[in-house]
């Protein structure tokens, strides 16, 4: 899972072509046997967050109370339906993402961004430790107006926190999630299927103050 492709974004105009036919994938979560497809149970939320590979991070969120279902795939980005091999370029502008949908009765946002701060180091800018590139970046993808407040409060809190300890700033980009492209099957609950596979996540030992 180790990068050394571009830390620059493409442009729109320089970003890969891709295709209209997305990933075909079974749709089956392998851990809870869920749909990852929508539609999902109504009352549900989601939110698409991206914290360095995402082998680790699905498994982080899969395990949580209050997590219907997850999955991994590609965000924030120009090119359609890209292929991992694709984003790892560096030339489709998206990140390695995953896509969570909670039950907020039993779980709300602020938890899944402490969980979110609190599993990587978000002041690395296009890189992840080891794992260098564009689609490493640290990144939060909203799907509701709502949430939008909560996100800033704890990218706020957060990144006080680590300048009281002199860490740095928060690099993580905060947007409003335009598409979700789910990767291919073999990526899917990776770390289910692949006990010993490699998972990144490290994070800075600062605890997140979000409320």
């Amino acid at each position: 899972m180790l990068s050394q492709k571009s830390l620059e974004l493409p442009t729109a105009e320089t970003a890969l072509e891709g295709r209209d036919t997305p990933i075909r994938i079974s749709g089956t979560h392998h851990v809870n046997g869920r749909s990852m497809l929508p539609p999902f149970p109504e009352g549900h939320e989601e939110i698409v967050l991206g914290l360095g590979c995402f082998w680790g991070a699905e498994r982080l969120f899969w395990e949580m109370p209050g997590v219907y279902v997850t999955a991994v795939g590609y965000a924030g980005g120009y090119t359609p339906n890209p292929t991992y091999g694709e984003t790892c370029t560096g030339h489709t502008g998206h990140a390695e993402v995953v896509h969570v949908v909670f039950d907020p009765t039993e779980i709300g946002l602020p938890e899944l961004l402490r969980a979110f701060w609190e599993a990587h180091d978000p002041t690395q800018g296009m890189r992840q430790g080891n794992d260098i590139g564009s689609q490493y970046r640290s990144v939060i993808y909203t799907t509701d107006e709502l949430q939008r407040p909560l996100v800033d409060k704890s990218w706020q809190e957060y990144d006080q926190a680590l300048r009281q300890q002199d860490l740095g700033h928060v690099t993580t980009e905060v947007a409003p999630l335009e598409a979700f492209y789910y990767a291919e099957e073999y990526h899917q609950q990776y770390l289910a299927k692949n006990p010993a596979g490699y998972c990144g996540l490290k994070g800075t030992g600062v605890a997140c103050p979000v409320t």
